[in-house]
């Protein structure tokens, strides 16, 4: 059994028997543990969650298509949830500086309309999900970050280890150092949402995405406003594109009503953006800006912020989905409909379909072997349902800009709808988000205006809402591989972008000359993954921090 290089000079670790062991208390994982139960109730599941609680660290828009949750928990309309604002009118924009136009609903394809959805904070209902599991006989645990595999002499997974509490910054093991525990399952299912360092790893080690085109992704921001009573449209949605993103930069805005005068406002960027002096983070207040926006949010409160990048390589992007002992689910998958804007809806599906891959194969006596039904299973599956139709949204404004991309876009939707065709087949991506980033010499810095601290905001103030916190005398959970190629690369070819695509201040370029230095503020990380992704040279991993460590979002 292998689990890390230096494991014969440590203390033994306590170890757990489960038959499935699952990581991420999302609302794949949370799926996976309660269908596993509602089919097998003696089997014994375990969810690792490395937030301090259920939905601390759960970030999405969110507009919930309930079509998987009716498969699930066929009963859960006539029980008190946090799912209770339904979706009363659905618009779709395109700003320009100063006006926006309104696109007509008739021209949108059926699948893009929101008719029986619901507004909803996803923290909230993983947090009610996670008491459905409990009920079921599901163990949670909270603050238990899963940062090794456990895999055995055949290669196959065969369980996880948590994270080593209490080591000191330079290594050494403090006075309250306790090794990390062992979960051993017959089954380990992997729901880290995107871009999980597990996830990551397991594609790397068993070639998940031979087959398959570059995973694309983006940086969704946002936060949530307590507005005026008057402005306040309970159940209105609204999505945007155009402004402020120029029409070679892909992304688009979100701003739904929930309950309470409360709204959420939020802005995407897609990544493969090629403007080093590009902010997403800037970008996002200078939306605010825009008349109708502004106009909105004048006299209101920010409550709340938070950043997540989100999977947008869709359909022909999907790795292999299981390897020896395991399965990836949800978002660790890449299940986002891009043009939908959603992904929770097929997060629960994949839950549900690996939940029963895994049953069967238990029953039959089997373990540690690839689950084959569900790979073999997920084209066909109301997931690949809903993701071959939009299939090429992405590639096509990735080619050709926002207005003839998002144009072309639409009429395959269409085409597809009516008659299960595409004009274009299946286009592939091409390059990842990393290697579309152009070196600074090709480009004009972005002059972005100075926070006002009523309607725009500053990252400091941001992330303090966000309610992050790390133990600063820890490791850094953000590894630099090579940091004379950052110097080299990111900061003298790229003009020292992560600066800018952070969304939290983590990273800054110190001092000048001789004196210049790479600074790392670790304690700001939300867990986006945005270096992760978009670092030119892929220089910078995001590995877990200790468990229970991070945001701790509240109605996001």
């Amino acid at each position: 059994m292998t689990v890390g290089a230096n494991d014969a000079e440590l203390p033994a670790r306590e170890s757990m028997e489960f038959d499935v062991v699952i990581v991420g208390a999302g609302p794949a994982g949370l799926s996976a543990a309660i269908r596993l139960k509602q089919l097998s109730p003696d089997l014994s599941v375990v969810v690792l969650e490395k937030g301090a609680e259920v939905g601390a660290h759960i970030l999405s828009g969110c507009v919930l298509d309930p079509s998987s949750l009716d498969r699930l928990l066929p009963d859960w309309r006539q029980e008190e949830t946090p799912i209770r604002q339904k979706v009363t009118d659905d618009r779709f924009y395109l700003y320009g500086p100063q006006g926006a136009l309104r696109l007509p609903g008739f021209g949108m394809p059926r699948l893009m309309h929101n008719h029986g959805n619901f507004v909803v904070s996803l923290g909230l209902v993983c947090k009610w999900l996670a008491g459905k599991a409990e009920e079921l006989g599901v163990e949670i645990y909270p603050g238990f970050a899963a940062s090794e595999l456990i895999v055995d002499e055949a290669g196959a997974v065969i369980g996880v280890a948590t994270g080593d509490m209490g080591i000191e910054r330079d290594g050494s093991h403090g006075p309250n150092y306790q090794r990390g525990m062992a979960l051993m399952g017959r089954y380990v299912l992997i729901g880290e949402g995107v871009r999980g360092s597990l996830a990551k790893e397991l594609i790397e080690r068993f070639s998940l995405e031979r087959d398959s085109e570059p995973q694309k992704f983006g940086l969704g921001i946002k936060e949530l406003w307590e507005i005026k009573p008057e402005k306040h449209k309970p159940g209105l949605i609204q999505h945007s594109f155009g402004w402020p993103l120029k029409s070679d930069t892909g992304g688009g805005s979100f701003i739904y009503h929930l309950p309470d005068n409360k709204v959420y406002v939020g802005f995407v960027t897609h990544l493969n953006y090629k403007n080093p002096y590009l902010s997403p983070f800037g970008e996002f207040q200078r939306f605010k800006t825009h008349p109708d926006v502004a106009e909105l949010l004048e006299g209101g409160k920010r409550l709340s912020y938070g950043a997540r990048a989100i999977s947008e390589g869709g359909f022909q992007s999907v790795p292999k989905l299981v390897f020896p002992g395991g399965a990836l689910l949800g978002c660790s998958a890449g299940f986002v409909n891009v043009p939908r804007i959603k992904g929770v809806h097929n997060a629960i599906a994949s839950g549900m379909l690996a939940a029963e891959a895994a049953a069967e194969a238990l029953a039959a006596g089997r373990s540690r072997d690839e689950l084959s039904a569900y790979e073999d299973g997920w084209r066909q599956s109301s997931i690949g349902r809903d993701l071959s139709p939009v299939r090429n949204v992405k590639p096509l404004w990735s080619r050709f800009g926002t207005y003839v991309g998002v144009a072309l876009g639409a009429l395959d939707m269409w085409t597809n709808s009516l008659f299960r065709l595409s004009l274009f087949g299946t286009l592939g991506h091409g390059k990842t988000d990393a290697q579309s980033t152009e070196p600074a010499s090709r480009h004009k810095p972005i002059d972005y205006p100075k926070p006002d601290g009523v309607l725009t905001f500053d990252k400091t103030s941001s992330v303090f809402l966000s309610n992050t916190n790390h133990e600063e005398d820890q490791p850094v959970h953000l590894r630099v591989r090579d940091m004379a190629l950052q110097k080299t690369s990111e900061h003298d070819v790229y003009a020292g972008l992560s600066e800018r695509y952070c969304p939290a201040a983590v990273y800054e370029w110190v001092g000048e000359g001789q004196d210049l230095r790479y600074q790392i503020n670790a304690q700001n990380c939300v867990h986006c993954k945005t270096c992760d992704i978009k670092d030119p040279n892929g220089n910078i991993r995001w590995t877990v921090p200790q468990g229970g460590e991070g945001p701790v979002y509240q109605e996001m």
